[in-house]
């Protein structure tokens, strides 16, 4: 059976899109949800950060089990586990009575989640590895996308039709993804006995560079620890640097839906770009055009300076995930790609609860502004990681 990767792609987009946008919709009333849940006053800060972190720190744990499947299995019925079991957790958000069953689901979404990442794979599976860049870079676009709507239409979901109804209305576009996914998405794929499939050693032993491929987990996890780690007191800077604090909450939707635009106009670009040069010197790009937009960030007088630095800082993002994700899909032999994807899956979901962490603590100690330079000591450690692994260049598989 012929597959149409490019047709697989473009319905993958949209299926990454829902998934971003499920995820995110519900973040901006999460502490109202938590309120309504009969939470004490003085307790609504520490459960709607857990009911936020525990999502990301559930499928960090699983990720290698169900790269494992997938690899077994085939990716394609990965993405239709995961829209099946995100469409019942997060629907079923609706009718929790507590707040201890709001952990519990958050919980198990992220144990079963992992549409994107086995989105990526099979993608990355797919495509000519001379426009692997093009389409890892265009897949992130949905993600990006999703995440990006997710907020602004959540706020709008939840004053039309209520908290609960929204959680309702996040399941049925997961059910529309589950749909998607089952009927127009194909794969050509036998499955491999636990017995003959190659294990990890031997597929670590394929690989040209091992070093390189470790250095790419750590790089993902920084890249989420740098994205994160200002996520706790972005509104607060905002607030601390306007002089019309009535209008904080549009103007940090504003700043923070901003980085999602230009990330979105460059991920494709910078792929192709990448197919072109060569991905790491674009991985390397971006890291440096991080540090410079991090830096000043926490110089800034106004929230005007600070939306034009996150709007170039999306720049960088746009290179940084394809890049990696394609780098990684360039290196690692295809009967083993799903599990080294969940592991690079899930060093992204530790940076996704450890960045948080960190800017917490530092604002706590130093300040706001000492957030921004914290994350850019993280980014330096990354470029010099990064040169190391790069200077002999990168041997494809």
């Amino acid at each position: 059976m012929k597959v149409d990767w490019k047709r697989n792609l473009y319905i993958s987009w949209i299926g990454c899109f829902f998934t971003g946008a499920s995820f995110s919709l519900v973040m901006p009333f999460i502490p109202l949800y938590v309120e309504q849940l009969g939470a004490q006053k003085s307790q609504v800060e520490l459960f709607a950060g857990l009911a936020i972190s525990v999502t990301a720190f559930a499928a960090a744990i699983v990720a290698p089990i169900w790269g494992t499947l997938a690899d077994r299995k085939g990716r394609r019925l990965m993405m239709i586990r995961a829209a099946a079991g995100m469409t019942l957790t997060m629907g079923s958000l609706a009718f929790v009575p507590n707040v201890y069953w709001l952990l519990i689901m958050r919980f198990l979404t992220g144990v079963l989640s992992g549409y994107i990442p086995n989105a990526t794979a099979l993608i990355a599976s797919q495509a000519p590895k001379e426009k692997s860049g093009w389409a890892l870079g265009t897949l992130a676009t949905g993600a990006i996308a999703g995440s990006l709507i997710g907020p602004l239409m959540g706020g709008v979901l939840a004053e039309v039709f209520g908290i609960r109804n929204v959680f309702l209305i996040t399941g049925t576009v997961l059910l529309i993804t589950l749909l998607l996914t089952i009927f127009a998405v194909k794969e050509d794929f036998e499955p491999v006995e636990k017995t003959d499939m190659l294990s990890m050693r031997d597929i670590l032993g394929q690989m040209k560079n091992v070093r390189l491929l470790f250095g790419l987990f750590l790089t993902s996890l920084i890249i989420q620890l740098g994205i994160t780690s200002i996520s706790p007191i972005l509104t607060l800077y905002i607030r601390s640097l306007s002089k019309d604090p009535q209008n904080v909450l549009f103007t940090s939707g504003v700043i923070v839906s901003i980085a999602g635009v230009s990330a979105m106009i460059s991920s494709p670009i910078l792929g192709r770009l990448g197919d072109r040069i060569g991905n790491h010197k674009v991985l390397m790009g971006g890291l440096l055009f991080s540090l410079i937009c991090f830096i000043p960030m926490g110089f800034v007088q106004n929230p005007f300076q600070l939306g034009v630095l996150r709007f170039l800082l999306g720049f960088s993002t746009g290179a940084l995930m394809p890049s990696v994700n394609t780098l990684i899909s360039k290196i690692t032999p295809t009967e083993g790609v799903s599990r080294i994807y969940s592991y690079n899956q899930m060093f992204s979901n530790f940076g996704q609860v450890l960045g948080p962490m960190v800017g917490s603590t530092v604002a706590y100690s130093f300040g706001y502004a000492a957030v921004f330079w914290a994350t850019s000591a993280f980014v330096v450690l990354n470029i010099i990681m990064s040169f190391f692994n790069f200077r002999k260049g990168v041997h494809y598989r």
